[in-house]
């Protein structure tokens, strides 16, 4: 039992360690470990959308200031940040995601930004518009594939 539960922990747990500390270890290092516990494809180039990135995804206009993907046969997420320059950058995301196909799930929206989720089939989409300290205004798309 305690095995199980150590394997569903060590997966999040090194695919959160790579993304968050890919300025800290080479590319090349937190690759392999992430690949090695995860057991499949993994980009972490950073300053790009992913190669493997779904052209069923639209992304706002934006300059691109983070990218990664991790992921197997069974599952794959991306995760892509965006400068956006407002915070109503979140209207552009809604607009182009429901003109994909997408369905609303969830939105919540202030002052400060907004979050929302999509879904159509095989993909799940969360955007956060927020403000950043070093970069203004963001959105953040994480995307995630079930086979």
């Amino acid at each position: 039992m305690w095995r199980g539960r150590r394997a569903l922990v060590a997966v999040p747990l090194a695919v959160a360690v790579a993304l968050g500390s890919a300025g800290a270890l080479s590319g090349c290092a937190v690759g392999g470990l992430v690949r090695e516990v995860a057991h499949g494809h993994v980009d972490l180039d950073g300053r790009s959308v992913p190669s493997d990135f779904p052209n069923a995804v639209p992304l706002v206009r934006g300059r691109v200031l983070y990218g990664a993907s991790a992921g197997s046969s069974g599952a794959t997420i991306w995760n892509v940040t965006i400068r956006v320059g407002h915070p109503g950058a979140l209207d552009a995301v809604d607009a182009q995601l429901t003109g994909a196909g997408f369905q609303r799930r969830t939105e919540h929206r202030t002052d400060k930004g907004g979050t929302a989720s999509f879904a159509k089939a095989p993909f799940s989409v969360l955007v956060v518009v927020a403000r950043d300290d070093a970069h203004g205004w963001v959105a953040n798309y994480t995307v995630t594939r079930r086979r």
